[in-house]
């Protein structure tokens, strides 16, 4: 099931995308109207839904409502850094340390923006970008074994990783660097986890005025998924509504040879296979 928010002049709702079309929750009377209350329902909510507008068609086209971040507030938003060896090789050339465990740092949960807004360059002269497969914890998960982590993944989307290269290094944890406002788009939409066979064999793609920058596939992580939610839920407890990104392969812009930064009017598409795209243009 892919869920949506959007606005289509009544203000930000939730919807099922089926057939490029969307059904309005609120417009059908849904046993679920909010994205939380889905993702905190986790599969049975899932269920619910999938048998509740089974046969309906939608009422609206996706080119008549603006599509929003399909989350509004996360509690978390959790990145990992350098989880593709050629990443890590083309990071380590850059002077970064090499990582001895899991390497993690948080995007600010303002900086959340809808998969086709617009991104502030802000005070960076080195806007970079960084197209992930990211994540939507649906269970509460602490301690938890790798046998039993995917279990506790509501669904997946498309993530840009925006980076402000300069600011990065302004601290060790990498916090300032990756958490401008409009850096985080997300989206287009959540596609529920069990419509994801294999989220280790996605192929996945970052463009910028449609030359290709990026092209890997998430079996390339070094880290899977079920190993990211082990390591992290032995230190804190991961609740439903927060994020994952799952870590980008290389071709980021600061590693070209030069570095080629993103500049105004630039436009970025991120793609991920079996989820959608998600496309932003720099101020």
């Amino acid at each position: 099931m892919k869920l949506a928010r959007f606005d289509a002049g009544n203000g930000a709702r939730t919807g099922v995308i089926v057939d490029s079309k969307i059904i309005d929750l609120v417009e059908v009377n849904a046993p679920y109207t909010e994205m939380e209350d889905i993702i905190h329902g986790h599969s049975d909510a899932v269920s619910k839904l999938a048998e509740f507008t089974d046969g309906m068609e939608g009422s609206l086209t996706l080119t008549e409502a603006k599509l929003l971040a399909p989350i509004k507030t996360a509690g978390k938003y959790l990145a990992i850094g350098m989880n593709y060896k050629k990443h890590q090789e083309e990071s380590i050339a850059l002077g970064v340390k090499p990582p001895e465990h899991q390497v993690w740092f948080n995007k600010q949960t303002t900086c959340l923006n809808d998969p086709y807004g617009d991104i502030e360059s802000g005070v960076t002269d080195q806007l970079d970008y960084e197209v992930e497969l990211g994540l939507v914890i649906g269970r509460k998960a602490k301690s938890v074994l790798r046998k039993d982590a995917l279990s506790h993944v509501f669904g997946f989307f498309v993530a840009n990783d925006v980076s402000a290269r300069d600011w990065q290094f302004h601290s060790p944890t990498f916090m300032m660097g990756k958490s401008f406002d409009t850096h985080g788009p997300i989206g287009p939409w959540i596609v529920t986890a069990d419509e994801i066979a294999d989220p280790h064999n996605l192929d996945l793609k970052c463009f910028v005025n449609d030359e290709v920058r990026q092209s890997s596939n998430t079996s390339k992580m070094l880290h899977r998924i079920e190993e990211q939610i082990e390591y992290l839920s032995t230190a804190f407890t991961l609740e439903p509504c927060d994020l994952i990104a799952t870590g980008t392969p290389e071709g980021v812009g600061v590693a070209l040879n030069p570095p080629v930064f993103l500049k105004s009017g630039d436009v970025v598409r991120c793609e991920v296979e079996s989820i959608g795209s998600i496309e932003n243009k720099v101020l």
